[in-house]
């Protein structure tokens, strides 16, 4: 089980972390976000709430708990730019990638409450998205304190591959593949096969992150009666990202003309994709 990148003084440990992203893929980053960066980060929920892009959807369940998301809604940016600007976010993301370049590629917003609400099944939000390469980060913000049997879960090192199929979130079979043809392998059972894997998890506060590679196997817990969590995911993207084609069409990362403009292989770039670090001048 990998622990916090933290010194005896409580301190992050930036070298300690770089090497955990790039081994195990994952990395807890407590306290990350000031009272202040965390109110403009959860402003941006909010506005994504409240304005629907085309691929919000509520995700089926057994019971009346709601489950919510929505993600890459091109409308976003004049609401998030300011966010995104002042966040420490890219700065860290870019210090555990060490290099400089840091793109924001798009959000995602989740909301569970209600019932008892099903697991997000475990899945490789790479196998969504037409993009590859290591300098990738999601960024994982809840606004509730979580558990640490409630909260994210990864199997660690699984960034390194291999690449599976998507789960289609059928509601009795969380490993049903998305794309049809087998052009890659099913996902495994890994919640009726825990032991099998090196799965971390962290209780998480309001202010504290935590950021992984989209490659990563991950799977989230259900909420209970009487509790929510509301969690956004910003991700980004450096100066290594390539396009890389899918069976299928992605859910993301879209822009304008991108998926016409480019071939697998070619560096991942597009004008919408808002260049966070280095600023121009």
């Amino acid at each position: 089980m990998t622990k916090p990148a933290i010194t005896g003084k409580g301190e992050f440990d930036m070298a300690a972390a770089r090497t955990r992203y790039r081994q195990d893929g994952v990395v807890f980053v407590p306290g990350a976000l000031s009272p202040q960066a965390l109110q403009q980060a959860q402003a941006a929920f909010d506005w994504s709430l409240a304005n629907p892009g085309p691929l919000a959807s509520k995700i089926s369940q057994h019971s009346d708990a709601l489950f919510y998301q929505d993600l890459n809604n091109l409308s976003c940016l004049p609401a998030y730019r300011e966010m995104l600007l002042s966040s420490p976010l890219p700065r860290l993301v870019a210090d555990l990638w060490g290099t400089p370049d840091v793109w924001f590629m798009y959000e995602q917003v989740f909301l569970k409450e209600g019932g008892e609400s099903r697991r997000t099944p475990w899945h490789q939000d790479s196998s969504y998205l037409s993009i590859g390469g290591d300098d990738l980060a999601v960024v994982w913000i809840t606004f509730d304190s979580q558990a640490k049997e409630d909260s994210l879960e990864f199997v660690l090192g699984s960034h390194k591959g291999p690449l599976y199929d998507g789960s289609s979130f059928e509601l009795d079979n969380d490993t049903a593949p998305l794309y049809p043809g087998g052009q890659l392998p099913r996902l495994p059972d890994i919640e009726a096969n825990r032991k099998n894997y090196d799965i971390a998890s962290w209780a998480v506060e309001p202010g504290d992150v935590v950021i992984f590679h989209p490659q990563m196997l991950h799977g989230g817990a259900p909420t209970h009666p009487g509790t929510r969590r509301r969690t956004l995911t910003l991700r980004f993207f450096g100066q290594s990202a390539v396009y890389e084609k899918r069976p299928g069409r992605p859910a993301g990362p879209n822009a304008p003309g991108l998926h016409e403009a480019l071939s697998h292989g070619d560096p991942f770039r597009n004008n919408w994709f808002l260049k966070l670090l280095p600023r121009a001048a």
